[in-house]
């Protein structure tokens, strides 16, 4: 036997009034691979009337529970449980065994989630045999564990560092552009005495032309008027805003457009 080994902190408690010392040791064995094999316990009994146990926080590796009460331990006494297990320790709730399979496996159940509510992990079911007072008597218990962190404490996250994401282009992709030719990549030439005008947004470069188109009469629109809209020989009631005719006389479109002798002089 290894002497140097440290010896295992544990507490036993129950709702007996005389609880045997065969039944604490069975429970023991039970959590041998927990460190619990060389240990002298503390033993508490009638622990049902305590809403507290008289143990220091922290202070115990294992904590054991004995009882024939499907209601012990209380919610009280797993909180209690938890305060005075040390970080990483084991609990271990034994039960007698009065009802059938089915049932048993219910309490199991039961017990779990109660351990799991407290803040336990790794809860696990057992079928135990223990020596009581009338003999050898066919137990269950659920063995569980504290985490090892303590409430409040923080540690780091270690963040993974990713590469850049590569985009895998595909060849077989086409190039909208090289689909224009160049009469499309030409901007449209806006005719003279259009009425049309550019759109809001205009893409198509009609905008732009219409900044460079002056409105005035040439020569040739005197000597040989022409009309888009076909409006412009009817006089200004028929005319566009832009239209370059508009103050003129009417007129009939293609024959020389006549000037009064004042068109040109000053109104005052």
């Amino acid at each position: 036997m290894d002497t140097t080994k440290a010896q295992s902190s544990v507490l036993a408690f129950s709702d007996y009034t005389v609880l045997p010392v065969s039944m604490v040791i069975n429970a023991v064995g039970e959590l041998a691979n927990e460190g619990a094999e060389r240990c002298d316990p503390q033993v508490i009994t009638q622990a049902s009337s305590l809403s507290n146990l008289p143990v220091d926080s922290s202070s115990m590796d294992v904590v054991i529970s004995i009882s024939r009460s499907l209601q012990f331990p209380s919610d009280l006494l797993f909180g209690e449980i938890s305060r005075v297990l040390k970080p990483g320790g084991t609990v271990l709730i034994c039960k007698s065994l009065q009802s059938v399979a089915e049932e048993t496996d219910k309490e199991i159940l039961t017990l779990e989630r109660k351990l799991l509510l407290a803040g336990f992990l790794e809860t696990q079911g057992l079928q135990l045999k223990a020596v009581g007072l009338s003999g050898v008597v066919q137990s269950f218990g659920v063995k569980a564990k504290k985490p090892s962190w303590k409430i409040g404490s923080s540690f780091a996250i270690k963040k993974s560092t990713k590469g850049s994401v590569k985009v895998q282009i595909d060849d077989d992709l086409i190039d909208e552009d090289s689909l224009l030719t160049e009469d499309d990549l030409k901007k449209p030439q806006l005719p003279a005495g259009s009425t049309r005008k550019a759109c809001k947004n205009c893409t198509c470069g009609r905008a732009e032309a219409e900044e460079k188109v002056k409105l005035g009469l040439t020569m040739d629109q005197l000597n040989n008027p022409q009309s888009a809209c076909g409006n412009c020989g009817l006089g200004d009631a028929f005319r566009c805003s832009t239209c370059p005719y508009k103050g003129l006389p009417p007129f009939k479109l293609g024959e020389k457009v006549s000037l009064s002798g004042n068109f040109l002089a000053a109104d005052i």
